[in-house]
């Protein structure tokens, strides 16, 4: 074969639940506030109940509006001192370089995205921010001052499956709403469907992982290491709304590891089988 290109692979990854245990605001921000974390995310879930309201909405305006009655500074930094807080699970620190080296041995070109409902603001501020090409998540607006005002993306498990389609175009603005939805060929397109891998850990991600999987890629559930989360997990790969579960632990020789070293395998299997089938269909014209 001449001109052999490698192949995108996505690895798409919600944030709180998945790398890193529990959601981001309770490592640090909850306690500044003087809240514990029952209580702050009571607040949230009655605001948006009580008003039939968005959740991730309610929430980023709890965080400004408890802010604000602390002096707890609004600015892009304070919010990712925060995020440096916020402690990852086993093997995350590793892994993007451990399945790197993976898709390089494979000749694959191995891409990492966040797709989250949870504050960029705060994961700019953890240790792994740099290895992502893309991070599609709740954001801020930031008035003349650098203090933040007004939700500015509020990204909900339904929102999260528009940058499936961004990541498959190639497209990392948050606020693009045009080239999203213009033509463009299944085989022109930079990530093809069946080259994602998504992994979440629950019900906000269900629609990511089930189009992910309609369209040909794969979706890994991931669980805590209590019983709570794992039956939730089983339940999802009983619905048929995974492929795989698996403990979060993302160690090199882990099972999450051989998961994925095992689906990297396979998408270059089918990709070079694609490539022979086009070659050998073209030479017969």
């Amino acid at each position: 074969m001449t001109n052999y290109k490698r192949p995108q692979i996505a690895l798409i990854y919600d944030f709180d639940g998945t790398l890193a245990p529990g959601n981001m605001q309770e490592f640090g921000f909850i306690q500044a506030i003087g809240d514990d974390i029952d209580q702050f995310w009571e607040k949230c879930n009655n605001l948006a109940s009580n008003n039939d309201a968005n959740h991730i909405l309610t929430y980023m305006y709890t965080m400004l509006k408890e802010a604000r009655a602390d002096g707890i500074s609004l600015r892009r930094e304070s919010f990712q001192k925060f995020g440096s807080m916020v402690k990852l699970f086993p093997g995350v620190q590793e892994w993007f370089s451990v399945i790197n080296k993976v898709g390089d041995e494979l000749g694959l070109d191995i891409k990492h995205y966040i797709n989250s409902s949870g504050l960029r603001e705060m994961i700019e501020g953890t240790s792994i921010y740099h290895e992502f090409e893309a991070i599609y998540s709740s954001t801020y607006l930031y008035d003349a001052d650098g203090v933040a005002y007004w939700p500015g993306v509020a990204v909900d498990s339904t929102a999260k499956t528009q940058f499936i389609f961004k990541i498959s175009r190639g497209i990392k603005e948050l606020s693009d709403n045009l080239k999203v939805n213009e033509y463009m060929p299944h085989d022109e397109r930079p990530v093809q469907y069946q080259h994602m891998i998504y992994f979440g850990d629950g019900m906000t991600d269900v629609p990511s992982m089930v189009l992910v999987r309609y369209f040909g890629g794969h979706s890994i559930a991931v669980f805590a290491d209590d019983e709570c989360h794992k039956d939730q997990a089983r339940k999802l790969i009983e619905h048929n709304r995974v492929d795989f579960i698996a403990k979060a632990d993302y160690s090199e020789g882990g099972e999450i590891y051989r998961l994925v070293k095992s689906m990297l395998k396979k998408m270059k299997a089918d990709y070079d089988f694609d490539q022979l089938l086009r070659c050998h269909k073209a030479s017969c014209k």
